[in-house]
C-alpha cells in the first residue's frame, strides 16, 4: 500500500505502516491553512466567491500535478486500486484516461455532501433542504440551471485542464462527474443525513462515517473531572479550517451562555486558542472551560449539544455519539452539512456564519429542551453503528483482485 498526498501526512502514514510519496511542490500544500498558500482568498467573503476561488485554484490547478504523480506513481507500483478524496480530481482523469481494463479500479470517497445535481435536490451550496413534490422538482431544476449559467467559466476552464492531460470531461457539471467517473463513489455517511435522490448512479454507496483517533488519557487537561454530570455540558468549536477568528462562533457562544447553568467547553482546535479567545472576550465567564486541542471522542460522550461551524466530520463525530447540534456555517460546504442538520431532525441551523449571541441562546435553549433532538441523534447514532466502513472498503478493494 502506497499513500500518495501532501507532504503534511507523511509522518501519520509512516505511523500507520504505509509508504509515503509526496505530491509534487506545485500540489502540495497544507489544507488546514489555505490562505497561506493562495494569496488573495482571505480577502474574499466566505460564501460564492471564495468557493469559486477554492474551486478554481485549490481543487482545478493542482489537478495536472496529481494526474502526473499518479501515473508515474502507478509505472512503479501497479495497483489494483485507487481510492482517493472526491476533490482529488487527478483520480479523475486517471478514470477518464483509459478503459477500466486498462488501469486500476478508482474509487472515490465523499469526504462532503454530494455535489452532483439531481431533479430531488437544489445545487449544491446554499443549503437548501428537499421541497416534496412536482413544485420541488421545477424549483431544482430551475436552480441548477441557473448555478450551471454562473458555473460555466470554472467549467470551461476544468475542460481545458483536463483536456490538457488529454482526457475529456463527460457532458453536464464537473460536479456530476465527480461522483459519475469513479469506478464506485462511497459516501462518508448514512441515509438518514443524506438527501434522497431517484437519480442517484448504481455506483453510489453510503457506507457511515470514518472513526476518529481516540486520545490518550495523559492528554487530558485539568478541568476533565467537572464532566460529571452535575450539568449540561456544551460543546462549541469551529474546527481545524475554519477557525482563524474565533469571534465567528466560539466567542458569540461563551457570550451567549455565559449566565447559563450549564459547562461550556470551548474547543479552539488553536495552540494560542485559549489566550486569543481570552484576549477576544477581555476575559472568560466562569462556567467556560477553554481548550487548543481536545479529543472529540472522548469529549463528546458527556456532551449535550455540540455548537459547530458545520465540519463535515465534525458533524459526524457528534452524531455518532448521539449529540444533537446547533449549527452555524458559512465557508466551504458548511451550509450545506447545516441544513443536513436541520432536515434529519437531529439540531438546529442558525443559517449564518456569524450569529448573534441571543440567536445561539435561544437555539441552545430549544435543543436543551426538546428532547426529539436528542432523539433524532440517538437514531442517526444507531444507524451509523451499523456501518463498519473500512471494512466496506477492504471488501470492495479485495473484490478488484479476483
Amino acid at each position: 500500500m502506497v499513500f500518495l498526498g501532501g507532504s503534511r501526512f507523511a509522518e501519520a502514514a509512516e505511523k500507520a505502516g504505509v509508504r509515503f510519496v509526496a505530491l509534487p511542490a506545485e500540489a502540495d500544500f497544507d489544507d488546514r491553512d489555505l490562505d497561506a498558500r493562495f494569496p488573495g482568498r482571505s480577502e474574499l467573503p466566505a460564501g460564492p466567491e471564495r468557493i469559486a476561488f477554492d474551486v478554481r485554484h485549490v481543487f482545478t490547478d493542482p489537478i495536472p500535478a496529481q494526474y502526473r504523480a499518479l501515473e508515474q506513481l502507478l509505472a512503479e507500483f501497479p495497483a489494483e486500486a485507487v481510492i482517493a478524496d472526491a476533490f482529488f480530481q487527478g483520480a479523475l482523469a486517471l478514470a477518464l484516461s483509459r478503459p477500466r481494463e486498462e488501469r486500476p479500479a478508482v474509487v472515490g470517497i465523499g469526504v462532503a455532501p454530494p455535489v452532483f445535481q439531481s431533479v430531488d435536490t437544489a445545487p449544491f451550496g446554499p443549503g437548501l433542504a428537499p421541497l416534496p413534490g412536482e413544485a420541488g422538482r421545477a424549483r431544482n431544476r430551475a436552480l441548477n440551471e441557473e448555478m450551471n449559467r454562473r458555473g460555466e467559466p470554472l467549467q470551461r476552464y476544468a475542460e481545458e485542464v483536463f483536456a490538457g492531460l488529454g482526457v475529456k470531461l463527460p457532458e453536464g457539471p464537473r460536479g456530476n462527474a465527480m461522483v459519475t467517473v469513479p469506478d464506485e463513489y462511497l459516501q462518508l455517511t448514512v441515509p438518514g443525513f443524506e438527501y434522497p435522490r431517484s437519480d442517484a448512479p448504481a455506483s453510489f454507496r453510503m457506507i457511515g462515517a470514518l472513526p476518529s483517533v481516540v486520545g490518550n488519557e495523559h492528554l487530558l487537561p485539568a478541568w476533565w473531572r467537572e464532566l460529571d454530570g452535575s450539568r449540561p455540558v456544551v460543546v462549541v468549536t469551529q474546527g481545524t479550517l475554519a477557525n482563524a477568528d474565533l469571534g465567528d462562533l466560539v466567542a458569540p457562544t461563551v457570550t451567549a451562555l455565559a449566565d447559563r447553568d450549564v459547562l461550556v467547553i470551548a474547543a479552539t482546535a488553536r495552540r494560542d486558542g485559549p489566550e486569543a479567545l481570552t484576549a477576544l472576550l477581555g476575559e472568560l465567564p466562569g462556567n467556560v472551560r477553554a481548550a487548543g486541542y481536545v479529543p472529540f471522542d472522548l469529549l463528546l460522550p458527556h456532551a449535550d449539544v455540540l455548537v459547530s461551524n458545520g465540519g463535515y466530520g465534525g458533524v459526524h463525530t457528534a452524531l455518532r455519539y448521539g449529540v444533537p447540534l446547533v449549527v452555524a456555517g458559512a465557508s466551504e460546504d458548511k451550509p450545506e452539512v447545516a441544513a443536513r442538520v436541520q432536515w434529519s431532525g437531529a439540531g438546529l441551523d442558525l443559517r449564518t456564519g456569524r450569529p448573534e449571541p441571543a440567536d445561539v441562546a435561544r437555539a441552545v435553549d430549544e435543543v436543551l429542551a426538546d428532547a426529539r433532538f436528542r432523539e433524532r441523534a440517538r437514531a442517526l447514532a444507531a444507524e451509523l453503528a451499523e456501518h463498519r466502513p473500512f471494512d466496506t472498503i477492504a471488501e470492495l478493494v479485495e473484490s478488484f483482485g479476483r
